[in-house]
């Protein structure tokens, strides 16, 4: 499956640049994913703000669950 999205041409190159390149090209995706986030939060406004809060709320009660559990 990872050979498979690395072939998308712009997205597949940049994720296999994350994955496998040095520590410089994981900071850089890092920055890009925050700049794409500010830029959303431009356009969009305070929709591009709430929907990824909302959308890590399953994920915080897994990691709770988890950790409740020990």
């Amino acid at each position: 499956m990872g050979e498979l999205i690395y072939r998308v041409p712009l997205i597949g190159w940049i994720l296999k640049e994350a994955m496998q390149g040095p520590t410089t090209a994981k900071v850089l995706f890092v920055v890009n994913l925050l700049m794409v986030w500010l830029l959303a939060i431009l356009t969009f406004g305070y929709p591009a703000i709430i929907i990824p809060a909302l959308a890590a709320v399953p994920a915080m009660f897994v990691v709770l669950i988890l950790i409740t559990k020990g």
